[in-house]
């Protein structure tokens, strides 16, 4: 008779299991795909691929990340028990603001200086220590997470790799034309001075005051304005080309006296214009607008740039507000407006008020000299004439790339229809360095870099620096999504032609969140679609947020945040893993809270309570029947569950992951738990044998073979739930599969389907 193990006869405690268990599965080589077993004795022939959304090095765990790391983890598992040849490639982001944002903070405090204190080379040192501290951070917290990803190929986009990468992409778009140096409106950050993408800007809702005026007593449009101060800029006022109020203006130029400064305003038609707002008439500023630099694009229209990069106004704001703060000028504006009976209405309101993400900077809109990626423009793309924009849409409309939930779509084509041209130089030091040289020349070897950049300097981009000494590098470094654009095949070993590349690329799955579809996921196809002529991935599965259980966001305002390594430790990974999945569809926001948490933690001592308990009732098994040799109601049962299973895995399948988990978890506690487990004990108690000698040889038999195929029943269904379960609760299935599986039996997380 076999003695139920030790281990089992103890409460389940995951803390003191799951560390050994992921060294266990680490050691085994089995998250690398190159080390799998075979399968049927045959090597894995269909391969399976996710790159993993790489967190920021800065990072740390969040129930954001958390979700993301389960649902992607379960799908790996999933197909690497199915027989695939799986790789999940992890990554990190080295989030180039955010970082060098902190250190320079870290720097300023403790030792007083700034960056040009220290220069770009120590700056840079600092930079890279603090990104290789924070990135075994991250890991760690990732591993905890029960990510079974292949260590073995990590990758960091700011790697050498990753650099050639980058270098070898800006080179090839620039010579096609579709990158280039220009002045354009783009977002600013005066606090971190750096230009910051769309993404980076978080909007702050505040009190505001609209303010309706005209620009002097003789000029006979009013227009509206929450910035009176930028109106200093003002180049055009334009109205709608069918409304009658104006209609006898358009074209006509006025010159106006406005705040201490002489304006040339002409009204021009637009139909952008929306007449029912407002006034129905628009002060156009190109300079400090990118809607309106639009309408000057369209109309050519000068501008005036009247803030400058610190926040303040500049001398072609004129006498009265050049050197003023923005808000102070915006006070002497509308105090000059009364002065002189101008203003004509104010109507509080509400505004959102753009700032940046890493700083809390107020984002203002300028015209700076930068790169951008132009995405209207035509090119000879592999024989055809195609734009930027033409390749995004096509993989989505031509079913390469499809968009789960499919609303999606519907949201990416309309980010792609408004998409301008992207702007992809930010003013920091950390990053990928612009791969751009200038000839130095006698005649401005002692101007700045600015100067050379501004002039007919000769200018050199490549893959590698050009020769001679006579030459300084572009200081500006590039956007982090420049780097991350190229991530589904930078991390295979692009430009390079390797074995992953041809085996894994496109990828199957770009799981995320549906915040950054037009971020990245859209950038991700362009970019590969561009280099590659191929989609980067077959399938986007996007997740919603994590929210409290009052459909709230996380936030330390409300104090409502939930920290999943102190959840992992008071209730174990697998409670939490339960906990996010359960009852998640795609592009639903999940509810999650501590009781939910600790609800799943019962389920984990379910099981081990379960297998405890079948192990009790089997230790006298001496040879496990298959499920042939089962009684036909026995057989009944286990149709029951393999009818339960083929659900499950359909729902796998088809990305339903909340739904695979609700029905796993329902049939294990209510059906086998409560009902088979029951019965099964009662024929097993039953076929005991008895010393009673009116009990006949038959009845004894027959009671005998009940027994047996009950015992059995319950290891094989043990067995297999233990095995359809692994996937969403690794590692308690795991320790469990320990006792439960047999001699030829490997690993769980490579057991088959």
């Amino acid at each position: 008779m076999k003695q139920v193990p030790e281990q089992l006869l103890k409460p389940f405690d995951a803390k003191s299991v799951e560390a050994e268990l992921y060294k266990m599965w680490e050691e085994s080589g089995y998250f690398n795909p190159d080390n799998l077993p075979l399968v049927n004795g045959q090597p894995r022939t269909e391969n399976y691929s996710i790159i993993l959304p790489p967190p920021n090095v800065t990072g740390t765990l969040h129930c954001g990340h958390a979700l993301m790391l389960v649902i992607q983890d379960i799908l790996i598992r999933f197909k690497r028990m199915q027989g695939f040849n799986t790789l999940w490639l992890p990554g990190t982001d080295h989030a180039s603001i955010a970082t060098q944002s902190i250190v320079e903070k870290k720097i300023s405090k403790e030792e007083g200086k700034s960056r040009h204190d220290l220069g770009r080379e120590e700056l840079l040192k600092r930079v890279d220590e603090f990104a290789k501290q924070s990135q075994e951070t991250i890991i760690k917290q990732t591993k905890a997470m029960g990510a079974s990803l292949d260590w073995s190929r990590l990758a960091f986009t700011l790697d050498e790799k990753r650099n050639l990468a980058v270098r070898t992409a800006f080179k090839k778009m620039y010579d096609d034309g579709l990158i280039y140096r220009g002045l354009r409106a783009i977002n600013w950050d005066p606090k971190g001075q750096t230009t910051i993408s769309d993404d980076e800007i978080v909007s702050e809702e505040k009190e505001g005051v609209m303010y309706t005026f005209k620009y002097s007593a003789d000029f006979p449009i009013a227009i509206s304005s929450t910035r009176p101060e930028t109106k200093v800029g003002d180049t055009a006022v334009a109205v709608h080309p069918d409304d009658e109020r104006y209609k006898e203006f358009i074209g006509k130029t006025f010159t106006c006296d406005f705040a201490g400064n002489k304006i040339e305003v002409k009204v021009i038609a637009d139909h952008h214009v929306d007449k029912e707002f407002g006034t129905g008439a628009l002060g156009v500023t190109p300079a400090h607008s990118k809607a309106d630099w639009e309408i000057k694009e369209r109309h050519d229209l000068p501008m005036r740039i009247v803030i400058n990069e610190y926040a303040k106004m500049t001398e072609d704001a004129g006498t009265l507000l050049a050197g003023k703060k923005v808000t102070e000028a915006r006070e002497e504006v509308v105090k000059w407006l009364k002065e002189n009976n101008l203003l004509i209405g104010e109507e509080k309101t509400t505004q959102q008020i753009p700032t940046a993400e890493r700083t809390g900077g107020l984002v203002e809109t300028i015209p700076k000299m930068q790169w951008f990626v132009a995405v209207n423009k035509k090119f000879n793309h592999f024989g055809n004439e195609k734009t930027l924009k033409d390749l995004m849409r096509e993989a989505v409309d031509n079913g390469e790339t499809k968009i789960l939930p499919d609303r999606f779509e519907r949201v990416y084509h309309h980010w792609i229809n408004d998409l301008h041209d992207w702007c992809i130089s930010r003013q920091i030091w950390y990053g990928h360095r612009v791969p751009v040289w200038y000839k130095k020349e006698s005649r401005i070897k002692d101007e700045g870099l600015s100067e050379m950049q501004n002039s007919d300097t000769e200018v050199y981009c490549g893959i590698n620096p050009p020769e001679g000494n006579d030459w300084i590098q572009d200081e500006d470094t590039l956007d982090t999504w420049f780097s991350s654009a190229l991530w589904t095949f930078s991390t295979l070993g692009w430009p390079n032609d390797t074995i992953d590349l041809k085996k894994f690329h496109p990828t199957t799955v770009m799981e995320t969140g549906y915040d950054i579809i037009f971020f990245w996921v859209a950038r991700m196809i362009l970019a590969s679609k561009y280099l590659l002529n191929e989609t980067p991935f077959k399938t986007v599965y996007l997740h919603g947020l994590v929210r409290d259980m009052q459909n709230r966001k996380f936030s330390k305002t409300l104090g409502n945040g939930i920290d999943p390594l102190e959840m992992i430790e008071k209730y174990g990974t697998d409670a939490l893993r339960m906990a996010l999945v359960v009852g998640n569809g795609a592009g639903n926001d999940t509810k999650l809270s501590e009781d939910k948490i600790k609800a799943y933690k019962h389920f984990a001592n379910k099981i081990w309570n379960a297998t405890r308990f079948v192990l009790e009732r089997t230790n006298d098994l001496e040879k496990e029947l298959s499920v042939n040799e089962l009684t036909e109601s026995h057989q009944n049962y286990y149709k029951e569950w393999t009818d339960k299973k083929s659900e499950i895995t359909k729902d796998l399948e088809e990305f339903r992951l909340g739904q695979a988990t609700e029905k796993i978890y329902d049939f294990f506690w209510h059906r086998f738990a409560d009902v088979i487990i029951e019965e099964m004990k009662k024929e097993i108690l039953q076929g005991a044998k008895s010393d009673e000698d009116v009990r006949s040889q038959q009845v004894e038999d027959a009671k005998q073979i009940s027994k047996i195929s009950a015992q059995s029943l319950l290891l094989i269904l043990l067995r297999e739930q233990i095995i359809t379960m692994h996937p969403f609760i690794p590692f308690v299935t795991e320790e469990v599969w320990k006792y439960i599986k047999r001699d030829k039996d490997d690993l769980l997380m490579v057991t088959k389907w």
